[in-house]
């Protein structure tokens, strides 16, 4: 496994050790490992970025779960994410592949898919080009599952899964939905825009992972999603959870933009973090980021629980770490 220290890729290690599996992972030298703290593993170290570390790291697999990514909206140095996302995948499928390794699930996720225009949700089959990425996160994750999946095509055992937005406990970086539920529970966000998203507990994204190794068919992709919700109603949610009033004053999305582009300059100007409002972020906000996992669930049988009980227990695990305002 890949990312298993990661938010997503943490669930998918515990959904299998529910199975009995036998898990090798493998982590940089640097990587926070407290997500996998006392679980069962077998660390290796290596980089997806570095093709001999891993021919070594999938060396007598029988399954390889490929969840690592370089997820974040916003970066100050691009080709470190193309290199990680794009190369490190096609690196790690090219040495699985070599391994005579079984199966292969490669981690993508819905931001490759198309967006149908009137909000009605997309899935697997809608049209969609490079053209209609924005940003350098969706590029490198469309460029990366494209290499998968020419490498499926060579004989290589992928199954696909794309993932929507997931929430829950563990998610440590956060990752730019769980800064958003942070920001909303603390009292940061007295106003929103026009958008919507999917919403998915993690742990049925993990699920959706073993029914995929199981059942999914080599070439395919599966969309594992949730719930479809407007902003207002995440917001909502997450305000009746967290005891505060959910906010009421919608924005125009042009009058979020030159904010957007303001933080942004400032972060590269400090050398700061991620700005929790960004450019691209305002230009993925003017579509409605809608999805259907009827796929999933007729060929491998995914199910998903209300995103209500997904945004309750990552308060509760925010919380417990003293990361809510």
């Amino acid at each position: 496994m890949t990312g298993a220290t990661g938010f997503v890729g943490a669930a998918v290690v515990r959904e299998l050790l529910k199975d009995g599996a036998d898990i090798r992972v493998l982590v940089r030298a640097q990587s926070d490992r407290s997500n996998i703290d006392g679980l069962s593993v077998e660390p290796v170290i290596g980089d997806l970025r570095d093709a001999d570390s891993l021919r070594d790291a999938v060396a007598g697999c029988d399954a390889v779960f490929h969840v690592a990514a370089d997820y974040r909206l916003w970066t100050p140095r691009p080709e470190d994410m193309y290199e990680s996302n794009v190369e490190g995948s096609r690196n790690l499928v090219r040495a699985a592949a070599d391994a005579g390794v079984n199966r292969i699930v490669y981690t993508s996720s819905v931001a490759v898919l198309g967006i149908i225009p009137d909000g009605a949700p997309g899935d697997e089959d809608t049209p969609v080009t490079l053209d209609n990425m924005i940003g350098h996160y969706k590029r490198s994750k469309f460029l990366a599952e494209a290499a998968v999946r020419d490498l499926a095509d060579a004989g290589a055992p992928v199954v696909i899964v794309n993932p929507s937005a997931p929430i829950g406990p563990r998610d440590v970086k956060p990752t730019p939905t769980g800064r958003m539920v942070i920001e909303a529970a603390s009292g940061r966000m007295p106003a929103y825009v026009d958008t919507g998203l999917n919403l998915v507990h993690v742990e049925d994204v993990a699920v959706g992972h073993v029914l995929a190794h199981r059942h999914g068919k080599i070439g395919e992709r599966y969309v594992l999603g949730g719930q479809n919700m407007m902003l207002a109603e995440i917001l909502f949610e997450i305000a009746t959870l967290a005891g505060r009033k959910p906010p009421r004053v919608k924005l125009p999305h042009g009058l979020v933009m030159p904010v957007a582009a303001l933080v942004e300059g400032w972060a590269r100007l400090t050398g700061g973090g991620e700005p929790f409002v960004t450019m691209d972020a305002v230009r993925m906000a003017k579509k409605r980021m809608f999805y259907s996992s009827a796929k999933a669930e007729r060929d491998l049988g995914y199910t998903s629980r209300p995103p209500v009980d997904a945004l309750r227990e990552a308060l509760t695990w925010f919380r417990a770490r003293g990361m809510l305002g």
